[in-house]
């Protein structure tokens, strides 16, 4: 109730997980691990039946619905792709793509703070957490700005499937961790899917996947992450070195522009100028960048009635949360989760 940023921290989430999970146990929910969903059978107005895989004995398995909450997170491509298969209305939403940025922890604090040494930086920390930042600026009429910035933290692998980089990032309880890392991405309008318009309504997936992708090749086709020293990026210049880096899997010293592509690299490199001008020593190469950060939200959005909450063609069908375009964190995804529930 007194913190200005309240943190549970990930390496605490899957002990809540596991209550959450015999909290639904106990109330009689039953669930099916090591299973997939593959079908939706539905005629034009409700879905009638669901098709659930076993993975280990590959044998499927139907269940009659009568009302289905469709919560799958943000990465669920393979539902995205059934739900367009079976003709169910999907649609492309604006999202955005960039990289990590990766600052020792202290030179963050000792900006944040105003220290001029060390020595005060340790001061100060004996009474504040570690510092963290939110920057923002305008690009040729299009947003470039931070995004879960992790104070004390580390960079992860986040793939979801084969020939794919992406990264994310995390902080424990205690944001104790050398590091100070932060998403700085690009915002996208509808409009920059137009190169993938055959794909309707998967248009900024599609985006998304190449991306990734290219992280992967330029990676070396494994799970290390392409990166480039901050000042070296805007500079257009090839480091010859790296600095250390939390991202476990390790990193290779690209030009990150080739990763990135025009749009997205250019954008980067004037946001990051800004950046250095609004926190004094952020544009340095102590620093780094990781690519790529491109999983900030789903690129797909499940439309559904602001009153009801169910979708516009099939009455008994609720998208719900980060997967559905409706919630943008934990605690938005917690509370739509409960607003679905209650609306069935």
């Amino acid at each position: 109730m007194i913190d200005a940023h309240p943190h549970i921290g990930t390496n605490k989430l899957p002990q809540i997980i596991a209550k959450i999970r015999e909290t639904i146990l106990n109330f009689g929910g039953e669930i099916y691990f090591e299973h997939k969903l593959i079908d939706i059978i539905h005629d034009k107005s409700s879905i009638k039946e669901i098709t659930v895989l076993d993975l280990n004995t590959n044998s499927g398995k139907t269940f009659p619905v009568q009302k289905l909450i469709l919560a799958t997170g943000h990465s669920a491509r393979d539902i995205y792709e059934l739900l367009n298969k079976k003709n169910i209305l999907i649609e492309a939403k604006p999202f955005a793509m960039g990289v990590r940025a990766e600052h020792p922890q202290e030179l963050i604090d000792r900006i944040q703070y105003h220290c001029g040494s060390l020595t005060e930086v340790n001061e100060k920390r004996t009474y504040l957490p570690a510092s963290s930042y939110s920057l923002v600026q305008q690009v040729e009429g299009r947003g470039v700005y931070s995004f879960c910035m992790c104070p004390g933290g580390i960079i992860a692998p986040c793939a979801t499937s084969q020939e794919e980089v992406v990264t994310n990032g995390w902080s424990p309880s205690k944001r104790n961790n050398p590091y100070a890392n932060s998403g700085i991405v690009v915002g996208f309008d509808l409009k920059d899917f137009e190169p993938y318009k055959n794909f309707g309504a998967l248009a900024g997936l599609e985006f998304q996947k190449q991306l990734e992708h290219n992280a992967w090749i330029h990676g070396g086709k494994m799970q290390t992450a392409p990166a480039q020293r901050l000042q070296d990026f805007v500079n257009n210049r090839l480091s010859s070195s790296l600095p250390d880096c939390s991202y476990q899997p390790g990193i290779k010293s690209v030009m990150m522009n080739e990763v990135l592509g025009k749009l997205i690299g250019n954008s980067l490199q004037q946001g990051f100028k800004a950046f250095g001008t609004k926190m004094r020593g952020y544009l340095t190469n102590e620093a780094l960048i990781v690519g790529v950060e491109s999983r900030t939200s789903t690129p797909v959005r499940i439309p559904r009635d602001k009153e009801s909450l169910q979708h516009p063609e099939l009455k008994n069908l609720f998208p719900c949360g980060e997967g559905a375009g409706f919630a943008g964190g934990i605690i938005s995804a917690a509370i739509d989760g409960e607003r679905c529930a209650e609306a069935k």
